[in-house]
């Protein structure tokens, strides 16, 4: 008698146990944050990662949602469209339904096809390519504006403020590089500005002598750069030790503190494009202080973007009481969102409704500070 009841305590013990185990996955639920941990615009990921994880840890402090934990998992694609994939393919096999990411426009886009297909809600903190909404996709969002609204932002300030004799625009020849640069074009040309370059070097390249030589043969007095910062921080370099003098201009890509460590001096008074500082919003400085607490940095321009995409996502499960994507998809196109980045909607592409870049003047200590 006493051996079968050591063996109904054990399996009642064992029941107990799965049934735990059970309910705490249950009580759990993931989000992707699918983005550059490696390779050399990981600082870029690094403001999406903390920014997504502190909207993690704030909403489970207040309760979670609809009575669950959110859990964030890291996913690396290393800004390379293959890995994308990859990392895509991953996420659904893993059985996680909600992403934050990707980053770079160019792995952004075919990550995007399989969450689609899949059924796997996308909110991208920093993609800002009009090709990946273009399509018709109902899982695919963004919290940050278009390069066809920042274009014409640094376009005008070009033609309007600049007022270049000779300009040239550079890009890096991939998706979101050149996306921008033809956005600029399209801008400043319709201007009257005279564009006496357009040309793309390769992502990855180290000496741009050849490149400046032709800047310089060809009079340029103000460059226009469509790409990340690694390469213009080299060219700005390279350029200060050639004695080109021309005015450089930049967008969100390249507007990190690592571009001042590459350029030195050469970076001081780089014009850049980016989101506002909603750091800096009277609003937001409990959550900021919160960033300084755990020695991090919330003024990075995918920070807050970031957290908006995570706060988003809940928000649209609370209010559906569900956490099916395709309920949630059609709420928040009806939705308005207040979010540390501003009251967001979303139109029918999942695209902001609106989304202001500003002009900043860029500094050798990797500080900015509004254009005049």
């Amino acid at each position: 008698m006493k051996k079968v009841n050591k063996k109904l305590l054990g399996f009642s013990a064992s029941l107990m146990m799965m049934g735990a185990a059970t309910l705490a996955q249950a009580e759990t639920l993931k989000i992707g944050l699918a983005g550059p941990v490696t390779g050399p615009v990981a600082q870029y990921g690094d403001m999406q990662m903390i920014g997504a994880q502190m909207a993690i840890a704030k909403i489970n402090e207040a309760g979670g949602v609809n009575g669950m934990q959110l859990e964030g998992v890291i996913y690396d694609d290393a800004c390379d469209p293959k890995q994308a994939v990859q990392v895509a393919n991953k996420i659904v096999n893993d059985g996680i339904r909600y992403v934050v990411g990707h980053l770079c426009s160019s792995s952004t886009q075919p990550a995007s096809d399989i969450y689609e297909d899949e059924g796997v809600m996308m909110i991208t903190a920093a993609s800002t390519s009009p090709d990946i909404t273009a399509r018709g996709y109902k899982m695919v969002f963004r919290t940050i504006g278009l390069d066809s609204h920042q274009g014409p932002t640094a376009g005008n300030y070009i033609a309007d403020k600049v007022k270049p004799t000779k300009m040239a625009i550079i890009h890096d020849k991939q998706q979101y590089g050149e996306g921008i640069a033809s956005a600029v074009k399209e801008t400043v040309e319709s201007k009257g500005i005279n564009v006496v370059m357009y040309e793309g070097i390769t992502a990855g390249d180290k000496d741009f002598s050849s490149l400046i030589a032709k800047l310089q043969k060809e009079g340029v007095d103000f460059v226009y750069y469509g790409g990340y910062h690694p390469e213009l921080g080299l060219i700005l370099r390279q350029s200060a030790e050639k004695k080109f003098t021309a005015k450089f201009m930049g967008p969100e890509g390249v507007g990190n503190k690592d571009l001042s460590a590459i350029a030195g001096t050469a970076s001081e008074q780089l014009l850049v494009t980016l989101p506002p500082s909603f750091d800096q919003r009277p609003e937001n400085a409990d959550l900021v202080a919160a960033f300084k607490a755990k020695d991090q940095d919330a003024s990075g321009a995918f920070v807050l973007t970031a957290y908006s995409a995570v706060q988003i996502m809940t928000d649209a499960m609370k209010h559906t009481n569900s956490t099916d994507t395709e309920k949630m998809q059609k709420a928040m196109r009806e939705m308005t969102f207040k979010t540390p980045t501003g009251d967001i909607q979303f139109d029918e592409k999942g695209d902001l409704k609106s989304f202001d870049f500003v002009v900043y003047q860029w500094h050798a200590d990797g500080s900015k500070t509004l254009a005049e």
